[in-house]
């Protein structure tokens, strides 16, 4: 038997888990981008040694792919953009969870919520990401190539730049600077479904 809970935060208690972030900026503003993709990764491994309910899974999934974007070679962000992603992975790096990830069930329910933010804060980033990695899977298999091992080539780095500059638009359009955050965004796509990305979760 399983049942289904829904909730909703509203703007004061989701002040707690914007101060959290702050707090966690602050926090690792001296950090290297090497440190803090391994630290939001190590999340990822914690995550995949104790039982979680597939919610949580799969807003792990969407933290992987943020993860991926900033390791993926084929598609090397501009640093502005960069910056951007590694800004909203910062707050994985904080070992004073709200809930700590100890706690059987629950534990990550935390990290799901500031991932239900970071994927509203970037969800230009992650459309086009998206889009990439099913159009490189889709033309490696058309070409016989193993998308793992492409890197950067001519053909893709075209639909990259294009992809790429989709985002901006779409991004300066929707915040007029090109900052901010973005509301009702919830992906409605199984990040384990979708193109080759170097990922670590593994959802199962």
């Amino acid at each position: 038997m399983s049942i289904s809970l829904n909730f909703e935060l509203n703007d004061r208690d989701l002040e707690h888990f914007q101060k959290a972030m702050a707090q966690a900026k602050e926090a690792a503003k001296d950090r290297t981008a090497d440190d803090i993709i391994s630290c939001s990764s190590g999340l990822l491994a914690d995550a995949q040694k104790v039982h979680i309910p597939d919610f949580i899974k799969e807003r792990l999934l969407r933290l992987d792919d943020m993860i991926a974007m900033v390791r993926d070679e084929g598609w090397h962000l501009p640093q502005e953009d960069r910056d951007r992603v590694l800004s909203a992975l910062v707050y994985f790096c904080d070992p004073k969870d709200i809930i700590p990830d100890n706690v059987e069930v629950l534990g990550f329910l935390d990290d799901a919520v500031m991932i239900e933010l970071c994927v509203r804060e970037l969800k230009h980033e992650l459309e086009a990401y998206d889009d990439f990695c099913d159009y490189r899977e889709h033309e490696a298999k058309r070409r016989g190539l193993d998308a793992a091992k492409l890197g950067r080539t001519d053909w893709l780095e075209s639909r990259r730049d294009e992809l790429v500059d989709r985002m901006h638009v779409r991004r300066e359009r929707e915040f007029g600077s090109g900052y901010g955050s973005s509301s009702g965004y919830a992906s409605t796509r199984q990040s384990y479904t979708r193109g080759w990305r170097p990922g670590i979760f593994k959802f199962g």
